[in-house]
């Protein structure tokens, strides 16, 4: 059984996260043969801590501009009763204004139904237009129902027989409702873990929704789905095959409320090339974890806790101390802020030297391919990766070891400091659609064991 449908929206902010917020928590609770899983388009962190938070296990990101589509369906290929994929901004919204690596691009790559996501509120007749524009803007829109949101049953009964005129199944409805309302702000969504009654508003919102939505409609839906069986893991088979023949390097990994940016297959890579996780906080702990022989350093919300970053002396020293010593570390964005010797006027560790501030708008937002243009620790001179930037603040140092391109227009620019054991910079990398480079992190990793453990032994 491999059923699947996307909940995909006519624009960001229309519902399509309480949607699928709502269907995950209805599905799980439905002891489903096979179990569900959760997928989100695109290089969003944010939806799937909320699709964690709802079923209790990891979700991924399926994104075409970071996979190949034969890589997203073997994700997609994983044994599963049902799986269920968000879509991001728009449906057809994408890179520049033919709208690549879009929620489209997804569906169609991976023959996934959609059920589309309009917000009725202010709306009636007008529903058709817009259903009817989505439904042929492709000749092959994947488009097969519809959910209406901010509405109430009375306005859905005519909104569900506009929807059949315009060829779309019409299933269901959500009401408004505040207490089901998740907030906003500068890079998107609250955290799951900023929310203190969201078990409460998750219960809320399934009790609402198992009355509203067309559960059974939408199941007949996602059992339309072919294709996309797992062959196999996306990594070369020769790399899995002789990791057990080395040392398992541990990597700590930062994870608490100011690093919480972490795409699970960035993980699970390191973990297929041989390395061992470990978590560890920089608010809290008081140092880099003795085992560890290489560090990474995810995006998150370090400007929320400048204070109490700042005030942990003992894991500032520590982290200067692992990065002098020659310890493999990759710092993204929030990461590479936290090496910086202030932000917003507040110390921190120093490493980096130049100091970051918010700005009001957005700096180099949007899809790169980087370039590096010396060996360093992740990538040989002249080989390319994958990345994506969104952030508000500006660096003084921003770095000069890579080159960006920008996906939508081109442009080049410089960023990211680059060693032979530092990778530090504003892109976030899917290291998933990287494995040479997972490679060379894990094998730097095993050196840096090897000779921590020699040291030890004289």
């Amino acid at each position: 059984m491999n059923d699947r449908i996307m909940i995909a929206g006519t624009n960001s902010g229309c519902g399509k996260t309480t949607v699928t917020t709502a269907l995950l928590s209805i599905l799980k609770e439905m002891d489903i043969p096979g179990g569900v899983s959760a997928f989100k388009c695109g290089p969003d962190y944010i939806d799937p801590m909320f699709h964690r938070k709802v079923l209790g296990l990891p979700s991924h990101n399926l994104d075409p501009f970071f996979s190949t589509p034969e890589q997203m369906r073997d994700q997609l290929g994983l044994p599963s009763g049902i799986s269920v994929i968000e879509g991001v901004m728009g449906y057809y919204d994408g890179i520049g204004t033919e709208g690549r690596c879009s929620s489209w691009t997804v569906a169609s790559a991976t023959r996934t139904p959609v059920i589309l996501v309009i917000n009725g509120r202010g709306m009636y007749t007008s529903a058709a237009a817009v259903l009817e524009g989505f439904m042929n803007h492709r000749p092959d829109s994947m488009i097969k129902g519809v959910i209406f949101n901010n509405v109430n049953e009375m306005v859905y009964k005519g909104l569900a027989e506009i929807a059949r005129a315009a060829g779309a199944e019409p299933l269901g409805f959500l009401p408004h409702d505040p207490d089901i309302t998740i907030g906003s702000r500068h890079l998107g969504l609250i955290t799951a873990g900023e929310i203190p009654d969201l078990d409460q508003r998750i219960i809320h919102l399934r009790e609402t929704a198992s009355h509203t939505l067309d559960v059974e409609g939408i199941l007949n839906i996602a059992g339309t789905a072919t294709g996309c069986v797992r062959q196999d893991l996306p990594f070369p088979r020769d790399l899995r095959e002789k990791k057990g023949a080395f040392s398992k390097p541990v990597i700590a990994v930062a994870r608490d409320e100011a690093f919480s940016f972490i795409y699970s297959e960035t993980i699970e890579a390191f973990e297929d090339h041989g390395g061992e996780i470990v978590y560890f906080s920089p608010v809290h702990d008081k140092g880099i974890p003795e085992a560890a022989s290489a560090v990474y350093l995810p995006g998150g919300y370090p400007e929320l806790y400048l204070k109490e970053l700042s005030g942990n002396q003992s894991m500032l020293s520590s982290v200067r101390e692992k990065v002098a010593s020659g310890m493999p570390m990759i710092a993204e964005c929030g990461g590479f802020l936290y090496l910086h010797e202030s932000v917003d006027g507040v110390p921190l560790a120093g490493i980096i030297p130049g100091d970051a501030e918010r700005t009001d708008r957005l700096q180099n937002f949007g899809y790169v391919t980087l370039t590096a243009g010396e060996d360093s620790l992740l990538l040989k001179r002249g080989q390319s990766l994958p990345a994506h930037e969104f952030h508000y603040y500006k660096s003084t140092c921003s770095g000069g070891s890579f080159t960006a391109r920008k996906a939508s227009n081109n442009k080049t620019y410089s960023c990211v400091h680059a060693t032979d054991t530092v990778y530090a910079g504003f892109p976030h990398l899917y290291l998933a659609s990287a494995p040479e480079a997972v490679e060379r992190f894990i094998s730097r990793a095993r050196e840096y064991d090897s000779s921590k453990r020699g040291n030890e032994n004289e």
